[in-house]
């Protein structure tokens, strides 16, 4: 007796839809208050100034304004210094 179906029946075919993440407004655009600016698992972008985080990790404007990115070097907990990205709204 065979252990598998010999034919009509795969195994594959199976893919999920894509989660559009990302920068939904990038430096110099303007956005509003409530408006999503970065989609993100985890926290590659990290919030800065009138920038809020949600739940999801999802960064959005606390105020209307303009939005900037700027790299900065933090000091972690080891005493090392890494490079992060925050996000900016200047209103």
């Amino acid at each position: 007796m065979a252990h598998t179906k010999s034919a009509g029946k795969t195994k594959n075919g199976r893919d999920s839809n894509g989660q559009r993440r990302g920068i939904k407004h990038y430096a110099g655009e303007t956005v509003h208050a409530g408006e999503i600016i970065v989609r993100q698992c985890g926290t590659k972008w990290h919030a800065g100034d009138n920038v809020r985080k949600a739940k999801d990790d999802t960064l959005y404007a606390a105020v209307n304004g303009t939005v900037s990115f700027q790299k900065k070097k933090v000091k972690k907990f080891t005493g090392r210094l890494e490079q992060r990205t925050f996000v900016h709204v200047a209103s």
